[in-house]
């Protein structure tokens, strides 16, 4: 081997030998702040929309398309609606949901056992009923409050979607009991259906004016929305609904449907999260609230939606400053997000393990020049012994020569850096002069 390359090798090892503990020390400490702060997401999360072709399961399908572009699957789980949404985040089979206020029973426990990435739209109280059913049972085509509708046929949807409950409030605030009326609880499709059929009177729904079934009973003929013309006195009475109103021919302008201004209840839809979920989730899910629910909609201006009000358990962190926070994190507009991500989670454990293996690391000089020198300065101890049993007389002359001869044999094959070889050198000269006592003894 060319001696250069002897003498780098021998500075790269002892270079390791001095570094590798404090290499390994810092490596230990990152990966336990890394075990720790768990910084990347799991790759695939459970998000429960509700019925198929409803507002929560087109919205859930955006969410899924747009969170596919950061590597993450989101796998949608339909449901009845808010209150099975509220159930499957309770017991863990879903990570995220869609959760209507008012229309689910949330308690105390659940304030810490799930979290709020803020009110995401308003979902107005659809009651459409048949004009012919009106004429038939009401004796005019227009019906303008709850109390008129006693002995109608009315569909109030699944009781996991959570209007029953919602709507059997609202009639219980008009004098009128359930039994007064013919309920039934089909799910959307089917009571639609049988809507058309003339089989029911009326229709309940709660949902986002994106829900298909909305969007075409608005524009059926012969087919009515109630205007609910006491709707602030209902957002009085009932602190999770608000009075909204859809304007005049936002449904067709040129049809000029609805031909006049509507009054509606309507409560705001929450994105609910389980407190387990990983919070680069729950991050990315508020950032892309922010930009799915930003928008103008027929019952609000744009930017007014995600909000942090209407909440009836804690809003995340993660939600807050997606928010309230504005453009895209600096380092995600040019990173992928995993990499973002893991820098941003990491940075703060990084700069104090920095910290402190900095001044730890001032050591490894100093350890690695004392492991150099060890290599020569070793032998001086077996030189001063050769000397000092010389002095004593303990051993004969020729005796010491020969483990001197030997010891300087062995010295030979020292290798140290090129740096170093003046110490080596001075080894050398001491034994030669050591060599020149014994001998002259000898003499």
């Amino acid at each position: 081997m060319p001696k250069t390359l002897r003498y780098t090798l021998l500075s790269l090892r002892e270079m390791l030998l001095s570094a590798g503990p404090f290499a390994v020390l810092t490596i230990a400490l990152l990966c336990l702040t890394y075990w720790w702060l768990n910084p990347n997401p799991p790759e695939r999360v459970v998000l429960a929309t509700g019925p198929a072709q409803s507002a929560y399961d087109e919205f859930g399908k955006r969410y899924a398309e747009a969170l596919a572009r950061n590597g993450i699957t989101v796998e949608l789980l339909a449901s009845e609606g808010s209150s099975a949404n509220l159930e499957l985040l309770r017991t863990g089979k879903a990570d995220l949901g869609f959760v209507q206020g008012g229309t689910a029973d949330i308690g105390y426990d659940d304030e810490d056992a799930i979290t709020s990435l803020g009110s995401l739209f308003v979902e107005p109280l659809w009651l459409f009923y048949r004009e012919d059913s009106a004429r038939r049972l009401h004796k005019s085509p227009t019906v303008n409050k709850l109390a008129e509708l006693k002995g109608w046929r009315v569909n109030v949807g699944t009781p996991g979607s959570g209007v029953p409950r919602l709507f059997s409030t609202l009639l219980e605030v008009n004098r009128l009991k359930d039994t007064e009326m013919r309920l039934s609880e089909l799910e959307q499709t089917p009571a639609t259906v049988a809507f058309l059929n003339g089989e029911l009177d009326a229709v309940v729904f709660a949902s986002a004016p994106e829900s298909l079934m909305v969007q075409m009973l608005l524009q059926t003929p012969g087919v009515k929305l109630l205007d609910f013309a006491q709707s602030e006195a209902y957002s009085r009475r009932f602190g999770y609904l608000t009075p909204v109103v859809m304007p005049q021919g936002v449904v067709d302008l040129a049809a000029n449907i609805p031909p006049r201004n509507v009054r509606l209840v309507a409560s705001t839809t929450s994105l609910l999260a389980h407190s387990d979920t990983h919070p680069a989730i729950l991050q990315l899910f508020a950032q892309t609230a922010t930009t799915l629910h930003g928008g103008a909609s027929w019952f609000s201006r744009a930017r007014e939606y995600p909000s942090l009000e209407h909440s009836e358990v804690p809003i995340s962190p993660e939600a807050q400053r997606a928010i309230k926070g504005g453009p895209q994190p600096f380092l995600q507009r040019y990173l992928p997000f995993w990499l973002a991500n893991l820098i941003e989670r990491m940075w703060l454990a990084m700069g104090l393990i920095i910290a402190l293996a900095l001044p730890l690391s001032r050591i490894v000089p100093p350890l690695y020049t004392f492991r150099i020198r060890k290599r020569v300065f070793r032998w001086y101890a077996e030189l001063r012994d050769i000397e000092q049993r010389q002095e004593n007389q303990s051993d004969s002359a020729q005796e010491l020569l020969e483990q001197l001869d030997a010891m300087e044999s062995k010295v030979e094959k020292v290798v140290v850096p090129l740096s170093y070889t003046d110490e080596l050198y001075a080894l050398r000269n001491n034994i030669h002069l050591v060599r020149k006592k014994l001998q002259r003894k000898a003499a």
